[in-house]
């Protein structure tokens, strides 16, 4: 059985390929869903080994490293430089040797058997003979109007890349969890002051994680409280918060730096009912390998990294996935399909 529920016989719905004509479609080696680090890695080398692969950029081009200003933990960048530009850089790259990238979502998957369909927009049909998924992961925000406005100008679910940006300053963590724990003990290496904004009174994360926090002179905790604005018009000035037990509201004018640790959202819901997935739906691959339950699917980026998810680590597995599905293909060979494209000769899964 897979994590979802859903048996070897018992795929997902397949209605959405009903009324698509797959007789004239294309068939690609190497077809790469989601163009962050691990998409542009894997979609670099495989076409370096003359697979001439198909990336398809998502509804989120670059993923997230698009919404970060100064990046400086990635290797070879003494100066930094912008998030933006980083992904352009990785897209010119892989397109030098032979990328194809398109416009387009991959919203429905059929993984019977080789080679894979796909359909792009609900509509476009794509056969594919190995299938890279590095969809990516998205941070959870509280939703407010200036928070999304100042993501990347103070406002950040990532301490690890924009902590050092904030030295000698306030920040506000929200979160109770291990995350949020980890995240603002970090901060601490730089900011003065960090606040860890809870809206309960007790935390979930592990006992050792909260006797880190609490041991850190740092940290002040604020219970019961909920973030309701964040201040500024071109960076963060202060955020303002309501204390869920008087409805009491207050501005935190000393805070400057607002970090989210509330959790991730993996981007993989075309690939539900198909692909081994762990509770949280980040996919699940075979150890020391990019390999999913799939024959010729596989995994990279924060898509299956629920613990590192750093644009070096996810380009790391963006190579090895590459690597790992090159390999496959020269020891499986291609699925033909049959003239008429409404047969082919499959290879089972």
């Amino acid at each position: 059985m897979y994590q979802n529920g859903s048996s070897a016989t018992d795929h997902p719905d397949l209605s959405a390929f009903e009324d698509v004509d797959f007789s004239t479609a294309e068939t690609r080696d190497v077809v790469v869903v989601g163009t962050g680090p691990a998409g542009w890695t894997a979609a670099l080398y495989t076409a370096r080994a003359d697979l001439n692969p198909l990336i398809f950029m998502g509804p989120e081009p670059g993923g997230q490293l698009t919404t970060t200003t100064d990046v400086e933990n990635y290797p070879g960048f003494p100066e930094g430089l912008l998030g933006p530009e980083m992904m352009d850089r990785f897209q010119e790259q892989a397109e030098r040797f032979g990328t194809e990238s398109r416009y387009g979502t991959v919203t429905h998957v059929d993984f019977r058997e080789r080679p894979h369909r796909l359909l792009i927009d609900e509509e476009t049909p794509v056969y594919a003979q190995t299938v890279i998924i590095s969809t990516g992961a998205s941070a959870r925000y509280l939703g407010l109007e200036n928070e999304q406005r100042l993501i990347g100008k103070g406002v950040s679910a990532c301490a690890t890349c924009d902590g050092s940006f904030f030295r000698g300053e306030t920040v506000a963590v929200v979160g109770g969890g291990d995350s949020a724990m980890e995240e603002s003990t970090f901060l601490t290496k730089f900011a003065d002051k960090v606040y860890v904004i809870h809206r309960r009174d007790e935390l979930r994360a592990s006992k050792i994680m909260q006797e880190r926090a609490f041991e850190n002179d740092k940290i002040e905790f604020v219970w019961n409280t909920e973030v309701i604005d964040v201040l500024g018009e071109t960076a963060v000035e202060g955020i303002e918060v309501v204390n869920n037990d008087t409805g009491e509201t207050r501005v935190m004018d000393d805070v400057t730096g607002f970090f989210l640790a509330i959790g991730h959202t993996p981007n993989t819901e075309p690939f539900e009912g198909w692909i081994d997935m762990d509770a949280q739906n980040y996919i699940e691959t075979e150890a020391d390998s990019t390999y999913t339950n799939r024959p010729g699917v596989f995994a990279c980026g924060d898509a299956q990294d629920d613990e590192y998810r750093q644009a070096v680590t996810a380009a790391g597995t963006g190579c090895k996935a590459a690597i790992d599905a090159e390999r496959w293909l020269s020891e499986h060979g291609r699925a033909e399909i049959q003239a008429s494209g409404a047969e082919r000769t499959p290879v089972k899964a």
